[in-house]
């Protein structure tokens, strides 16, 4: 019995004032990767493409781990986007031979008279056809527990967003500035008196 699950998240961020705007830092598809998951987790397979390893999910009685390829790239006006571009259920062939899932989503930075802005959204959907003994499952309850999963989910990718990447962000900005500042003042070496 094919089942279909969707959710949908969207994110806005307040981005404070830094030395070098955000378009810079979101021009690094694999800064934002890693500020969105646990480094562990992640397997980068090419310059856009990054395999996630998610963590467990359960399902009513089911205990799946979907690993996720996604491809992440921006746009010079620093739009970052990502896609899915492959799925895989592991350890559970049968529904790993039924399972398809499409992830879209962006950022996009937006300049205000107040200051910047990052406005995204995510969309998620789920298409499984289910082992027989969920086929005597009536499909709403199917359907609402599926879809609170996927809200969870893409819950979880928007919280870690918000705390992680300002302070990401933040982070690189200060690793920019000061490896410019010592690229400035690399003719003048310290000089040691040793008596």
């Amino acid at each position: 019995m094919a089942t279909k699950f969707t959710a949908s998240q969207s994110v806005e961020i307040a981005v404070p004032q830094q030395a070098i705007p955000i378009q810079h830092y979101l021009r690094q598809p694999q800064r934002l990767v890693n500020a969105l998951v646990d480094q562990r987790r992640i397997q980068q397979l090419s310059e856009e493409v990054f395999r996630l390893k998610m963590r467990p999910l359960s399902f009513m009685s089911l205990s799946i781990q979907p690993t996720v390829d996604m491809r992440v790239w921006s746009e010079s006006n620093g739009t970052i986007y990502l896609r899915s571009v492959g799925c895989e259920i592991l350890g559970f062939e049968y529904i790993n031979q039924r399972f398809s899932l499409n992830l879209r989503g962006y950022l996009s930075p937006y300049h205000l008279n107040t200051g910047t802005r990052l406005e995204g959204r995510a969309d998620l959907v789920v298409q499984v056809d289910l082992p027989p003994p969920f086929s005597l499952t009536p499909k709403p309850i199917l359907e609402t527990t599926g879809n609170g999963l996927l809200k969870s989910v893409l819950l979880t990718v928007k919280q870690r967003l918000l705390h992680q990447l300002l302070v990401d962000y933040r982070q690189w900005v200060i690793l920019q500035t000061q490896e410019k500042t010592l690229g400035n003042n690399d003719t003048q070496l310290p000089i040691l008196n040793i008596d």
